[in-house]
């Protein structure tokens, strides 16, 4: 039956033009509703005055004169005067003044956007000339007012043209103007509208016998996308199809999807079937994921949800890949139907029917869950996966988790990431590095540590080959959140493992920030740790941990690392080992003359001048004075005959008086 009305030849579908109401007189085209929804002032109208004066062929000619010089200097204001002169007295310009006029008012200039003022007096114009003389109009000033137009998103006053054109007889080629005005109603939302045009067309191509005034293929889909999509109307739908015969054009796959469409709404099984037989005998039989995403839509739309699936478990057959849009939609009708379950149940169908050759991007699975991610569901898309764990069915590859896995970490839900890991290597499933690096970032980011040590053991655990970028990530991330201790745990545990590479510095940077924060037991206990393993201290290290003392007036645990290292910076290795530098040998004075080493603090001076080191002695004095001015020699001589030595040993260097 369906195939009879392809190919009968039947009139009554066309609406003649004159049987519509009455068209509107040319110059209710100039309302200014017609391009906005705010009633404004049209300034000047083009409408005649009641009595039009007559115009000798000098007065004529002067305005014409006028117009062209107007033109030329593209000054459209005076133009547009000019050109309202000569219509007063019913008069028209010639033609290429008419084109170029129409033709300057249409042009968007350097801005890129034609005024609403100007394309509101070009349409005006071109609306005029044909109504009184359309011989006039060229065809290709049509095309450039409608494009400006379409750029303007001016749908009212482009149907209201196109309705002048055909109501005085004025024909342009379809393909001059009709794309322009599909792209202009479907842009603005009123594809229905250009049916109306579409079916006046068709009328005129075959009463006239016009072959340049037949819609072709893409009309004829937008008109049946209007039919089906918008209007769900069976019986326009139809009506499009018989014009399709009537015209010669013959349908594509995009034709019988929109019909899918309007099928699976309303619930035509048997039609259906019509349209999968009418299409293998159009040679589509290869092209049928049009048809079937169709369907989909339909039954989405129609909340018919087990067609749906009977749907995507039949596509399986024909090996179909379905778009991401059409699993969003999928997604979107079972979300909103509370059915989080049946998606895993499909899902798990669908492997029973998908080849095993099959690439997991391009399964049903992969394309559900994608879809759950895309759509900002993806706390959904982890449930329809502990559904099918669930249910205890199906299997699903890593491909599947990543869109989620990726969600999670764009969206900073690392606990939720860190879960899915653990169930993505429960079941035996590995990971890539780069998506273990992500994950700890974010983690560290989100400054959820107790995530980024999970996903990091699990790294450890899965074997991956590369643990250096997750590792210097925590260890940064640590340091930048001041977390020393949380530093020093990691490292200890991590430290035995040949997959990291610890070095002294990670040491020193635990230790600078204890000293920082003024723990400066766990500072010294993490040294020691450094130090039983075998880490060498540097400079930096001891500067820390002078620094961190000072800080806490702990000077005699400086003049206890003084005497563990100097017989380092003494010994034939001290070039490959521990050297004194301007800096250390500065922090370690001023610690030890604060603290009243000066037996110590003429060690370090003997050291600098031994190894050339420049000391500023103007700091120490002042240390010095700062702390023990009030040292009496004769008291202490009595107490400490050495540290008296000591004293007068530094005060004779420093120039201190005795």
């Amino acid at each position: 039956m369906f195939r009879k009305t392809l190919t009968s030849i039947q009139r009554r579908h066309f609406s003649s033009y004159s049987s519509s109401p009455e068209t509107p007189s040319l110059y209710s085209f100039l309302k200014p509703s017609l391009f906005s929804n705010k009633p404004i002032t049209l300034t000047p109208s083009l409408s005649p005055p009641q009595t039009p004066k007559t115009l000798t062929q000098d007065q004529k000619s002067s305005i014409e004169s006028t117009l062209h010089d107007s033109l030329t200097s593209h000054n459209t204001d005076e133009a547009w005067k000019a050109f309202r002169s000569l219509t007063a007295a019913s008069s028209l310009p010639e033609k290429p003044l008419v084109n170029t006029l129409i033709a300057q008012l249409s042009d968007p200039g350097e801005t890129g956007e034609t005024t609403s003022h100007r394309l509101k007096r070009a349409f005006a114009s071109a609306a005029y000339v044909i109504e009184k003389d359309p011989i006039l109009l060229e065809f290709e000033t049509v095309r450039t007012l409608m494009e400006s137009m379409k750029s303007a998103k001016a749908a009212s006053p482009a149907l209201a043209l196109v309705k002048c054109m055909f109501k005085n007889r004025y024909f342009a080629p379809f393909d001059l103007w009709g794309h322009l005005m599909i792209d202009i109603c479907r842009e603005n939302g009123t594809l229905a509208a250009f049916l109306k045009v579409f079916r006046e067309s068709c009328r005129i191509a075959v009463d006239e016998k016009l072959d340049f005034m037949k819609p072709d293929l893409i009309a004829c889909n937008a008109a049946l996308e209007a039919c089906c999509r918008q209007m769900e109307s069976l019986a326009d739908a139809e009506n499009v199809i018989e014009s399709m015969a009537v015209l010669g054009v013959k349908p594509d796959e995009s034709s019988f999807g929109f019909l899918a469409y309007l099928y699976a709404r309303k619930g035509l099984r048997e039609k259906i079937s019509e349209l999968e037989n009418l299409m293998d005998g159009f040679g589509f039989a290869s092209k049928r994921m049009i048809l079937y995403s169709n369907m989909i839509s339909g039954y989405v739309k129609n909340s018919d949800l087990d067609s749906v699936c009977d749907v995507i478990l039949q596509s399986l057959g024909k090996d179909s890949i379905f778009s991401e849009e059409t699993y969003c939609e999928v997604v979107k009708g079972f979300i909103e139907s509370k059915c989080v379950k049946s998606l895993a149940k499909l899902i798990i169908e669908a492997q029973k029917f998908e080849s095993l050759a099959i690439g997991v991007e391009r399964s049903v699975g992969f394309g559900i869950i994608n879809a759950c991610v895309s759509l900002g569901f993806s706390d959904k898309a982890h449930s329809v996966l502990d559904e099918m764990i669930a249910l205890g069915e199906g299997s699903v590859g890593l491909g599947v988790y990543l869109p989620i896995l990726k969600a999670y970490s764009k969206e900073y839900k690392t606990a939720e990431a860190t879960q899915l890991v653990t169930e993505i290597s429960s079941s035996g499933l590995q990971l890539e590095v780069e998506i273990y690096n992500a994950l700890i970032e974010a983690s560290m980011t989100n400054q959820d540590f107790i995530s980024a040590f999970t996903l990091f053991r699990d790294m450890r655990e899965t074997r991956v080959a590369d643990l250096k970028g997750s590792y210097l990530t925590i260890m940064t991330g640590l340091l930048e959140n001041q977390r020393p201790e949380l530093m020093a745990a990691f490292l200890d545990e991590v430290v035995e493992d040949p997959r990291v590479e610890v070095n002294s510095h990670d040491w020193n940077s635990i230790i600078h920030a204890f000293c920082k924060s003024g723990r400066l037991e766990d500072a010294r206990r993490t040294f020691r740790r450094m130090v039983f393993l075998r880490y060498e201290p540097n400079n930096q290290t001891y500067l820390s941990l002078i620094n961190g003392y000072v800080s806490g007036e702990k000077y005699f645990n400086v003049l206890l690392l003084w005497n563990e290292i100097k017989g380092k910076v003494s010994s034939v290795e001290a070039e490959k080992r521990s050297r004194l530098d301007n800096a250390l040998v500065d922090a370690f004075l001023y610690a030890l003359v604060k603290g009243g080493f000066f037996d110590a603090a003429m060690q370090v001076v003997e050291k600098s001048q031994e190894m050339k080191i420049f000391v500023d002695k103007w700091r120490y004095k002042q240390a010095f004075m700062e702390t023990h001015k009030k040292l009496r020699l004769p008291k202490l001589r009595k107490r400490n005959y050495k540290k008296m030595e000591s004293l007068v040993a530094f005060k004779n260097w420093a120039g201190l008086s005795t």
